[in-house]
């Protein structure tokens, strides 16, 4: 069975519809289409069904593309055994959200492409936050991706945290609070709120810790920017709270620890079965986090560079 009909196929059922699964896999749409009918003939079923408007999965298709999905991890296993003794080679995607605080992405991928360069290193984003570039781990768009949500929220993905940071109170100039050592949770969510949208892990994780004490808040702004979320807190539109190191020092907001620890941890995760060029990848990450600054009264948390699959 031809390796590149599998991958048109799986692309299709993931993207949706063979123009997105053609700019997937940089090629034409047309082939894709036929890569696609000519898997069809050669298992004699339809895999998709086609509308006008919509391409879905028939029910052949759907019992055929975990299997699919597993052929194609099984290749590139294969790859990989056989290119151990010629060092690394072939495609490396990495997904990330913005520039990250904890970990200088373009001068990872700068060591990453100059002690791998037989490696195509691709490094894509998600309009969705975390939440997507997790889906896009899963379905096998992305080889591994930076996370900030819960572990809870991961499963079926090996998990492998980078940094453990803490949440502190963002306030504007001459506000309320401003004159206290610390600032609880409580007090904190009486006043509006400057957000990230739904999908960051930062919100999920305030958002779930706000819930199971029972309190509410008004979010007013919502800007998928860390730095915007500091302008519109400067700018007197209300508050914010966010983990230490994307507060930074914007001028026109003052930091404020919490009275609760509410910790935030950074990892980045893959597949359950992670090529060599994953491991490879992850090893050379280890060294790539940031210094963090030490908390108040809190030492500073070294990378743990501990690894678990989450299972359901």
């Amino acid at each position: 069975m031809d390796i590149h009909r599998l991958q048109y196929f799986v692309a299709v059922a993931d993207e949706g519809g063979f123009t997105p699964a053609a700019h997937r896999l940089r090629t034409s749409q047309s082939t894709v289409s036929a890569g696609v009918r000519a898997l069809e003939r050669e298992l004699g079923t339809r895999l998709f069904v086609r509308t006008t408007r919509h391409v879905e999965l028939s029910v052949a298709g759907a019992s055929a593309l975990p299997a699919a999905r597993a052929a194609l991890r099984a290749a590139a296993q294969v790859r990989d055994a056989a290119r151990s003794a010629t060092g690394l080679q072939g495609r490396l995607r990495l997904g990330v959200f913005g520039a990250s605080p904890l970990v200088d992405v373009p001068a990872f991928a700068g060591r990453f492409h100059a002690r791998y360069p037989a490696v195509s290193l691709i490094v894509e984003s998600s309009p969705t936050g975390f939440a997507g570039l997790a889906d896009d781990v899963r379905s096998g768009r992305l080889d591994l991706a930076f996370t900030g949500l819960p572990v809870a929220d991961l499963e079926g993905l090996r998990y492998r945290e980078l940094v453990v940071d803490e949440f502190v109170a963002i306030l504007p100039p001459g506000h309320d609070l401003e004159h206290h050592e610390a600032v609880g949770l409580e007090d904190l969510v009486r006043h509006p709120f400057v957000d990230n949208p739904a999908g960051f892990g930062n919100r999920l994780v305030l958002e779930r810790e706000l819930a199971a004490r029972a309190l509410w808040r008004d979010v007013v702004v919502e800007v998928p920017e860390t730095e915007s979320v500091l302008r519109f807190v400067g700018a007197g539109l209300g508050v914010a709270a966010l983990p230490r190191s994307a507060a930074g020092a914007m001028p026109g907001t003052s930091r404020r620890p919490l009275t609760e620890r509410l910790p935030f941890a950074s990892a980045v995760v893959s597949r359950s079965e992670p090529t060599r060029l994953v491991g490879a990848a992850l090893r050379l990450l280890e060294t790539s986090v940031r210094p963090q600054e030490a908390p108040p009264s809190t030492p500073t948390t070294e990378p743990t560079g501990t690894s678990k699959y989450v299972s359901g």
